[in-house]
């Protein structure tokens, strides 16, 4: 299980709000963190931090990367009456945001406010009864009268996210609102703290990149790996466990929480990058399960792979129940797999590493 560093280093990276578009708060989490374990940390002019471990300049480069947004709302209108009108950051679900305590995060602190919803006695098929809303239809009620008491308090623009916090279902099942993917960071992190106590066995450079952006485009990925062109780049991100109740496995394929990191296959994964990872697996005793990609990963890497010349990439993912909800809820033992899997590949890099899809 994790040590007390770490599980205090995780939970306050996943309490700390970071909406896509406003992570600047969990960004100087992680950066504070990652100074410890790095010869080198850098941001860019949206926020993407780069932590570096520096072996040679004449060996390869790695980049391990994560997102560091999470999923929210936005404050998009306030009523005379002092009722305000949301809208969504990345792929926020209106279908669950009625009821819920949310804390809007304004210039003069947070504001705890309650999204509204109308009393079952009311409600009938004409009027919202068992329909999912849209998004003009929400509401928050932070207890103003009026919008000029409203707007001493918020503004248009500010950034939302439901209260749920940290919690752990026993020693191995941990839940939260920002798994996605705040719990990337903490991996990418920890593959850092690794590698520094290895530094003796690293025989490459390692850039950790921890990027803004993603849930709306992958454009913290975009940017931060055009300027570093590593030779090759890890991925870490969130994907589907698909043993809940309901899921179709035929469609999504069967990924088990507790099962080990998934790797995927096809599209921006690269076949012999992939190749090295599942021999890192091998060799270390980490257990995987495997995925296929279609058209798309839905991750950074479909927006790193292709800078330039190209960036040999592979998606390692951590199965993550009820995505893109307050509850998402993953597995410990999967993280720590994760974190090794990571750090085992890349141990296992030459300094002269090449990846090329004609390679034996």
């Amino acid at each position: 299980m994790l040590d007390k560093e770490s599980q205090l280093f995780l939970e306050e990276l996943l309490i700390t709000p970071s909406p896509t578009g406003y992570e600047a708060a969990g960004q100087k989490v992680w950066k504070e963190y990652v100074k410890k374990y790095s010869d080198k940390v850098e941001s860019d002019a949206y926020g993407s931090v780069v932590a570096k471990v520096e072996t040679n300049m004449d060996v390869a480069t790695v980049m391990i990367e994560a997102h560091a947004d999470e999923i929210g709302m936005v404050v998009q209108h306030i009523s005379e009456e002092g009722f305000i009108t949301l809208n969504k950051l990345g792929g926020s679900d209106s279908t669950i945001a009625r009821a819920k305590r949310v804390y809007i995060h304004s210039k003069k602190g947070r504001v705890l406010g309650v999204v509204g919803n109308k009393a079952i006695h009311l409600q009938d098929s004409k009027n919202g009864g068992g329909k999912q809303p849209a998004w003009k239809d929400i509401y928050v009620d932070i207890g103003a009268s009026s919008k000029e008491e409203a707007l001493e308090l918020v503004q248009i623009g500010d950034p939302v996210t439901y209260t749920d916090e940290v919690e752990y279902l026993n020693d191995e099942i941990i839940t939260a609102r920002a798994l996605d993917n705040r719990i990337g960071g903490f991996v990418i992190a920890q593959v850092l703290r690794k590698l520094r106590k290895r530094k003796k066995d690293l025989k490459v450079n390692v850039i950790a990149l921890n990027s803004v952006q993603e849930e709306v485009g992958g454009f913290g990925a975009r940017m931060m790996s055009f300027r570093h062109m590593p030779d090759a780049a890890l991925v870490t991100d969130v994907t589907h466990s698909t043993d809940t109740p309901g899921v179709n496995k035929k469609e999504f394929g069967s990924v088990t929480l507790g099962g080990g990191p998934t790797v995927q296959h096809g599209g921006a994964n690269h076949p012999a990058v992939v190749k090295l990872v599942q021999e890192a697996a091998e060799k270390a005793k980490i257990t995987i399960q495997h995925e296929a990609t279609s058209v798309r990963t839905g991750t950074d890497t479909d927006s790193i792979f292709y800078q330039k010349t190209g960036i040999p990439s592979a998606l390692i993912s951590l199965p993550l129940r009820y995505m893109h909800s307050p509850v998402e809820t993953a597995s410990l033992n999967d993280v720590e797999a994760l974190i090794d899997l990571m750090t085992e590949s890349i141990l296992n890099m030459r300094p002269d590493q090449t990846f090329s899809v004609f390679e034996d």
